[in-house]
């Protein structure tokens, strides 16, 4: 049996590969509702099924901020997971609707990498992340810059 490992190393990622995260989430009302307060996002089209209801989707809509959030999260044990910072988040593109019940998945592709210029323990990893539902249907897609340790010296 493999270990559970937390990320990858800088030397493990290859330019152009694509990963398939294991983990998934299914947005629960509740997990809607909480995340709507939390964050103070109060706007009826994601709070009051009869306002959604005489609206475009006719029901409630899922807030796209947590949708990238869920999309980042679900990537962490194999991109993130032994990062030294998120450097940069950029080309947030929000591609269809998401509603209640909807599951996320999501996957990473690696677009770029080098080594810090400062400190040779590390390197900048360069992902894009596309989050997807049941369906297959791409919902959200993202890119990041990732600060990720290098694999230590062995003695």
């Amino acid at each position: 049996m493999e270990i559970n490992k937390m990320g990858n190393y800088f030397e493990d990622f290859v330019v152009g590969q694509q990963i398939f995260h294991a983990q998934s989430k299914t947005i629960f009302e509740s997990d809607n509702n909480i995340f709507s307060l939390l964050t103070m996002n109060h706007h009826p089209v994601h709070t009051n099924l009869d306002y959604c209801e005489n609206n475009l989707h006719g029901k409630i809509l899922v807030p796209g901020t947590l949708v990238f959030c869920l999309s980042v999260h679900l990537s962490v044990m194999d991109i993130s997971g032994k990062a030294i910072a998120n450097l940069e988040y950029g080309t947030i593109n929000h591609l269809l609707p998401t509603f209640i019940n909807d599951t996320i998945y999501s996957r990473t592709e690696i677009l770029n990498k080098r080594e810090s210029n400062s400190k040779n323990d590390r390197g900048i990893v360069h992902v894009e992340t596309t989050g997807f539902n049941q369906h297959k249907e791409d919902v959200i897609s993202f890119q990041r810059k990732i600060l990720i340790k290098k694999r230590p010296n062995e003695k």
